[in-house]
C-alpha cells in the first residue's frame, strides 16, 4: 500500500464497524450488495503451519533476548547513554513488543528504561503498574522497594548521569514521535532541568532497531505471506467471485471471513479497483482509485487487490490482480498480459539489478526509473520498508527518497536482511481496450540479500483468471 494513504487498524473482532469507502467511484450498479459470502466458514490450509498463541509468545521470547543483545551496540552508534520508552494504557507504543516481552501492558502507564552502564553493560529497567514474572526475565527491578514512578527515575538519573536520553518525541513517523505530554511532563519534572538538557531524539536508534531483522524471524514471516498469498488468491477465484453478480463488498466481507478462519487479523482495511475497457477509471491522490462496495464485477474486469495480514509481530502487505474471461476466452488479451510483463521487468530492474546494501532508497530509486525511461515503460515506485509494522520504519525506494540522494544517513541506506514492500505499478496502453492505459499494480513482501532482494513467495508473472457464468 502506497504510503502516502492513511490506514485505519481494524481488529478481527470488529468487522461490524466497518464502512464502505467514499473514493472515486467506479462504474457501479443499482443491485444491492448479494452477500454471497458473508460469514462462510472457509478453511485457509495454509494457515495449519501457523503457530498457535502460546507458542508465538515463547518463539517472540527467544527473539527479544536475541535483540537485546544487539541494542547496546546501537545506543553507542548514536550516542543515546539512557533510552526511555513510554506505553499508555489504551495508546500503545508500536516499540514495546520489540523491546519487552510481547503481552498485553494495562498498567495504566509503564515504562522500559535501558542504560548504558560503561564496563557494566546494559542495564534493563521495568516501572510498570503490575508485577508481571515474565517481565523479571528482561528485565531488572529499579529499586528495593516499589517506588512511584518519578521517584524511580530520578533515582536512575542520579545513579547514573547519562550524558543523553533518548526520548520518543522529534521523529517523523508515528513509532518515533510515541511520548505524550503528560508522560513528557513526568520524566521532566522528575529527573530535572540538567536533565532536560540532555533530551533527544530516540528516532534514529528506533529505526535502526525496528529496521533489524533477525535470521530466525525469516521462515516464520515467509508463513505469514503464505498465507497472505492464499486468502488473495481464493478471493480472486471463482470460489468468492461469480460475473455479473458478485460486488466489490461481497469480495472485502470474503477476505474478512478468510482471516477469521486463518486465525489472523488485518492491520488496514483490505482494498479492491476494478478497471475495464468501457468508461473511464478514476484515480485518487495518483494512483488508481478505491472501487465502491456496490460495484458488480463483471467480465472483461481487471481486478485488484490489496491485503495484509499480522502474524507474529508482523505485518504483510500484498498485491495481486485477475482478469474475469469473457465468454469463450480461455485467457487474458495479449495487450493486458504485456502489460503485466513490463510490471516484472519493473519488478526485476530494482530488485537484481539496482538495490544492494549500502546504497540509499534514493539512488536505486532514481537508477531504477532511468532504466524505465530508456525501456519506455511508465513506471511508479513507492516501495515501502515491512516488518515489525506494515508501514515499517527504514529506508524506503519511492519518490520521496529520490529528493534525498545528496544525503546518505545511515537511515537512508538498505539495510542487509531487512524486509520490503516492493509496491510499484505500471501504466500500459493495451489495443483491445483502445489504447486505453492499464494500471498493473504489484506489491510483494522480499528480503535484502548482497545481491538484491528476493521475494518471500513467488511473485505473479499471469493474471489469476475468473471464468464467467456459462
Amino acid at each position: 500500500m502506497p504510503l502516502p494513504r492513511s490506514r485505519s487498524v481494524i481488529p478481527a473482532l470488529a468487522l461490524t464497524a466497518l464502512l464502505p469507502l467514499a473514493s472515486a467511484a467506479q462504474p457501479t450498479s443499482t443491485a444491492a450488495s448479494t452477500s454471497l459470502t458473508q460469514g462462510r466458514r472457509f478453511t485457509v490450509e495454509s494457515a495449519r503451519d501457523l503457530l498457535p498463541w502460546s507458542a508465538q509468545l515463547a518463539v517472540r521470547e527467544q527473539w527479544l533476548a536475541k535483540r537485546h543483545a544487539l541494542l547496546l551496540p546501537m545506543m553507542r552508534r548514536h550516542d543515546v547513554a539512557m533510552w526511555i520508552v513510554v506505553n499508555e494504557e489504551f495508546h500503545d507504543n508500536p516499540v514495546v513488543p520489540q523491546i519487552a516481552p510481547p503481552r498485553p501492558y494495562t498498567g495504566n502507564r509503564d515504562i522500559f528504561v535501558f542504560v548504558d552502564a560503561g564496563d557494566e553493560g546494559l542495564k534493563n529497567f521495568a516501572i510498570t503498574g503490575y508485577t508481571e514474572e515474565n517481565l523479571a526475565r528482561f528485565f531488572d527491578a529499579p529499586s528495593d522497594e516499589p517506588l512511584p514512578p518519578a521517584a524511580t527515575l530520578r533515582n536512575l538519573w542520579t545513579r547514573y548521569q547519562p550524558k543523553t536520553i533518548a526520548l520518543g518525541i522529534g521523529g517523523g513517523r508515528g513509532q518515533t514521535r510515541t511520548l505524550g505530554y503528560e508522560a513528557y511532563q513526568l520524566i521532566a519534572e522528575a529527573m530535572g532541568p540538567e536533565a532536560v538538557a540532555r533530551f533527544v531524539s530516540a528516532a534514529p536508534l528506533t529505526t535502526e532497531l525496528l529496521d533489524t531483522r533477525l535470521p530466525e524471524e525469516l521462515e516464520h514471516y515467509r508463513s505469514a505471506v503464505r498465507v497472505t498469498e492464499e486468502i488473495v488468491r481464493r478471493a480472486l477465484s471463482p470460489e468468492v467471485i461469480t460475473p455479473g453478480v458478485t460486488t466489490v463488498g461481497d469480495v472485502r466481507r470474503a477476505l474478512y471471513d478468510l482471516l477469521w478462519s486463518a486465525g489472523v487479523r488485518t492491520w488496514f482495511q483490505p482494498d479492491l479497483r476494478v478497471q475495464r475497457a468501457e468508461g473511464e477509471n478514476a484515480t485518487s491522490r495518483g494512483f488508481l482509485a478505491v472501487a465502491l462496495e456496490n460495484v458488480v464485477i463483471q467480465p472483461g474486469d481487471l481486478v485488484h487487490i490489496d491485503f495484509g495480514i499480522s502474524y507474529m509481530g508482523f505485518d504483510t502487505d500484498w498485491q495481486k490482480m485477475a482478469y474475469v474471461l469473457k465468454p469463450g476466452e480461455t485467457d487474458a488479451p495479449a495487450g493486458l498480459k504485456q502489460a503485466l510483463r513490463n510490471t516484472n521487468t519493473l519488478q526485476d530492474a530494482l530488485m537484481q539489478r539496482h538495490a544492494r546494501p549500502g546504497r540509499t532508497g534514493g539512488e536505486v530509486f532514481n537508477a531504477t526509473m532511468a532504466e524505465m525511461r530508456e525501456r519506455g515503460i511508465e513506471a511508479m515506485i513507492y516501495s515501502h520498508p515491512l516488518g515489525a509494522q506494515g508501514h515499517a520504519l527504514g529506508a524506503s525506494i519511492d519518490f520521496r527518497s529520490s529528493l534525498r540522494t545528496d544525503r546518505n544517513d545511515a537511515a537512508l541506506q538498505l539495510r542487509d536482511g531487512s524486509y520490503i514492500s516492493i509496491e510499484l505499478n505500471t501504466a500500459t496502453a493495451v489495443p483491445e481496450w483502445g489504447g486505453k492505459k492499464v494500471f498493473v499494480m504489484m506489491e510483494d513482501c522480499a528480503y535484502l540479500t548482497p545481491e538484491g532482494y528476493r521475494f518471500f513467495r513467488p511473485r505473479q508473472e499471469a493474471f489469476y483468471l475468473i471464468p464467467s457464468r456459462r
